[in-house]
């Protein structure tokens, strides 16, 4: 459930950026400790109808029982809390939050690791980093970055502090795509093609193979040029990690589905169960949203994973999906946003 938590600080991080920082009271620490790579949903607006959620990843080191919740806010065109995040929130003011989830994440172990990252993607990333070299002597981790350009670049400083940290265990490449650099790669956007042949260049064919865990984030561009690339030079699939932002590019119109005829949708969560009718061309979330206001969700848009459940029985068909593993759907996982029962009877598991 969503709790009120105390900005404590607002740092501004680039012209369209900035890192919020909100105080954790101890009687929710336990609930707001989070793993390297996850993120948490926003609500602006209360729980009146149209309120404003979004989900914002966390930046700094893992912490199963954090003081403080970092996230890095880019400015999106038109976008509504975003916008009023660059441009009205302050210290002292509160911002209702979920506890955080999200399965882009990789628990410290001993291996070589590697993140491929377009602007903001670098927020989640930069957590799983500093966690990673923070608490495991063992771990190596290489990360290439894209930016429009220097200025554009956000977390700088933390991600110099990593490198001048840990020099030996810490690679970093920053490619700018509209600037060139004195020193360096020639500017340009990290593409397929490109990628295909800076990989191996930087860690040898064998040494892109060798990687335990590729860490994607970024535009679905950057992300799915990233997928191939590595595929084509022969990195397992299950060994490639991705979570999408902004992939609103792919928004294909899809025939709208035919709801069958007195079809029900069957949710349990938290731990209550319930059956309600579906209204014609409805998602299963807002199927759910009508009956239980406590349904979660976040972005509405396939991306973030926020309202991923389990498929009981029945059958649905997702418009898109940008959150879910391949393992995760060959497990039965469906994204409640984006699924439309094609089957009298479907039931989902919010808890599982």
């Amino acid at each position: 459930m969503f709790h009120p938590l105390r900005v404590s600080a607002v740092d501004r991080l680039t012209d369209d950026a900035v890192a919020v920082t909100l105080a954790v009271p101890p009687e929710l620490r336990s609930a707001y400790g989070y793993a390297p790579g996850q993120h948490v949903a926003l609500r602006r607006g209360g729980e009146r109808p149209g309120a404003v959620r979004r989900t914002y990843s966390l930046c700094a080191p893992a912490s199963e029982t954090p003081e403080t919740l970092r996230i890095g806010v880019r400015r999106i065109e038109g976008g509504d809390f975003s916008t009023y995040a660059l441009k009205e929130l302050a210290v002292g003011d509160t911002v209702d939050v979920l506890p955080p989830t999200g399965r882009f994440q990789l628990e410290p172990r001993p291996g070589r690791f590697a993140a491929i990252v377009g602007g903001s993607g670098i927020t989640p990333v930069l957590s799983i980093a500093a966690s990673l070299l923070g608490s495991e002597p063992e771990a190596r981790f290489c990360l290439i970055r894209s930016d429009r350009s220097v200025a554009s670049a956000m977390f700088l400083e933390e991600v110099a502090d990593l490198k001048d940290r840990w020099p030996e265990r810490f690679q970093l490449v920053h490619v700018l795509s509209r600037e060139e650099q004195q020193a360096g790669l020639p500017s340009g956007r990290l593409d397929e093609e490109r990628l295909g042949g800076l990989l191996p260049a930087l860690l040898t064919a064998e040494g892109v193979r060798e990687i335990d865990g590729w860490y994607l984030c970024g535009p679905l561009g950057l992300v799915e040029g990233a997928v191939t690339a590595l595929r084509g030079l022969g990195v397992p699939r299950s060994r490639i990690h991705q979570e999408i932002f902004h992939a609103e590019e792919a928004a294909a119109v899809r025939a709208p589905v035919e709801t069958p005829d007195s079809a029900t949708v069957t949710a349990t969560l938290d731990g209550r169960s319930g059956s309600w009718p579906v209204d014609d061309g409805e998602t299963v979330l807002e199927t759910v949203l009508r009956n239980r206001g406590d349904a979660p969700y976040a972005c509405k848009g396939g991306v973030c994973g926020t309202c991923r459940v389990r498929l009981r029985s029945g059958e649905v068909r997702m418009d898109r999906n940008f959150a879910l593993e391949p393992e995760e759907l060959d497990d039965g996982y469906v994204l409640a946003c984006q699924s439309h029962p094609v089957t009298r009877n479907v039931e989902v598991d919010f808890d599982a």
